[in-house]
């Protein structure tokens, strides 16, 4: 495997640098968080004009043709700038899930307008008793002619307090955990019988919890045989987030860093002491012990095998959570009160990497799942 980017590549993660390091501090993020949606729409538009929100997508489709390494460049950018805009949401799961699933019509419909940055889109797959299974859903949706109606309730749905249209898993066949039956639907978000509560997360994005009921819905694909692509997808998903998190845990290790150097007591920097300067390593190769895996996640991503594939994303994820876990612990730690402060940054990274290791299964959900399957490397 080659892991060296590629001049665009290169040339990509230039600009994302730049761009956030103009305008995302972390005294402008307050800014935006305080926005009526949590999030700019200003910084929105300019994510739009650099591509970033067309990215995924082919030029056929109405995008700029970028891979999955392409996207995990981003997303640790934005990891290092705990970025609250709703790229994850819009760009990264749903964008997988129409890429896979939907027609020809249905992109022209729906790319133009993500890429300019016009349309923001919600995965509305989580449910109360659904835990970290894609099977668990209640949610259901009965034919109406040429078309769906769907009823039942969706909660954490990430920016889906904003979003126009969403992307919703409910069961058109099957019983509850059935792997048959699945369908993947849009849904506009002001349909009638759609109703929002949106709410702030711990980490400072928005989610929101969602009812359906009898509401007219259009599917994606095969209604009832949508599982392998949310598979698929959803191993997207995890390898986007593990990229994110190494964006994370290389601020929090950096900040950290720069305050051993920079704190004094007793007339002289705290990174004098060589225990902390050995603390302060061993977060250094938890970072790259997470950094290799990411990649690893991002390269492995696509691959037709989906045994081989979920083993690469399982194995990632426990990595991801591990190490952000110690780097995190370890950079509270050695900061002291201040690191706990809702004034200083590293907290809110800390944050962040708590609820990146929630996602889509913890870590402990993942290493089980990675031991069903006989290891990363099969015996």
């Amino acid at each position: 495997m080659d892991f060296d980017l590629s001049d665009e590549q290169r040339l990509l993660k230039d600009s994302v640098d730049r761009m956030l390091a103009d305008r995302y501090g972390f005294e402008a993020r307050k800014g935006y968080r305080a926005a009526p949606e949590g999030w700019s729409r200003d910084i929105w538009a300019q994510f739009a004009d650099l591509g970033l929100l067309g990215l995924p997508f082919t030029e056929e489709q109405g995008g700029f043709g970028g891979g999955l390494v392409d996207a995990a460049t981003v997303m640790e950018a934005f990891g290092r700038a705990l970025v609250v805009e709703p790229y994850f949401a819009t760009v990264v799961a749903c964008g997988a899930l129409l890429r896979h699933a939907a027609s020809a019509a249905q992109m022209e419909a729906l790319v133009p307008g993500i890429a300019a940055g016009q349309r923001v889109l919600a995965y509305a797959q989580v449910e109360r008793q659904s835990r970290h299974s894609l099977t668990a859903i209640m949610t259901r949706a009965e034919r109406d002619g040429d078309g769906w109606r769907i009823t039942g309730e969706k909660s954490l749905v990430l920016h889906g307090d904003s979003a126009e249209t969403l992307l919703v898993t409910a069961r058109s066949a099957g019983q509850h955990r059935e792997r048959h039956g699945i369908g993947l639907f849009l849904v506009s978000a002001d349909a009638p019988g759609v109703s929002r509560r949106g709410y702030p997360t711990q980490d400072g994005l928005r989610a929101a919890e969602i009812t359906l009921a009898n509401v007219p819905a259009e599917a994606l694909g095969d209604p009832a045989e949508a599982l392998p692509i949310l598979e698929q997808a959803n191993d997207e998903m995890l390898a986007a987030l593990c990229a994110e998190a190494v964006g994370v845990m290389t601020a929090m290790h950096a900040m950290t860093v720069d305050y051993l150097k920079t704190r004094k007591q007793f007339g002289r920097a705290i990174g004098e002491n060589q225990a902390l300067q050995h603390r302060a390593v061993d977060m250094y190769v938890s970072l790259e012990q997470a950094r290799s895996m990411a990649l690893y996640a991002a390269m492995m991503a696509s691959d037709p095998n989906p045994l081989e594939r979920q083993r690469a994303m399982h194995a990632a994820k426990v990595q991801i959570g591990r190490s952000g876990r110690h780097i995190g612990q370890e950079a509270i730690q050695l900061h002291g009160g201040i690191g706990v402060t809702m004034e200083y940054a590293v907290g809110h990274h800390f944050k962040r990497m708590t609820m990146i290791e929630r996602g889509f299964g913890d870590t402990d959900s993942h290493l089980a799942a990675l031991a069903r399957l006989g290891g990363l490397i099969a015996a």
